[in-house]
């Protein structure tokens, strides 16, 4: 009898271990995946006619990110929005993002300014 009176009690801690372990899994999500980032406009490749594009994107699980060498910001929801003078031809811009545990991302897009 002692085996079933104990039986609730040994459901009870594996529920409770196998809910504290998805639970550490949630929290970790930011470490396991890393930094995102994306660029929405303008589109890798793209051809633009005038020198001033505006570039914008997102990104999650970020600390820090730059567009070539040069510090930006994001606003609550990780999105951000950035004003460029392009030379004629192909200008590569470059995304660089840092999470607090150092691991980097980068994302290149080039745009091609006609003359």
């Amino acid at each position: 009898m002692t085996v079933s009176h104990n039986r609730p009690r040994y459901i009870l801690l594996i529920s409770f271990f196998i809910l504290l372990t998805f639970y550490a899994l949630f929290q970790a999500r930011a470490y396991i995946l890393g930094p995102t980032i994306w660029v929405d406009t303008p589109q890798d490749g793209q051809t633009v006619s005038e020198p001033l594009v505006i570039m914008s994107g997102g990104s999650k699980n970020i600390a820090w990110i730059s567009l070539n060498d040069r510090q930006i910001f994001t606003d609550e929801e990780g999105r951000w929005s950035e004003k460029l003078i392009v030379s004629p031809g192909v200008s590569i811009m470059t995304l660089k993002a840092r999470d607090r545990f150092g691991r980097e991302r980068e994302k290149s897009v080039r745009i091609v300014l006609l003359n």
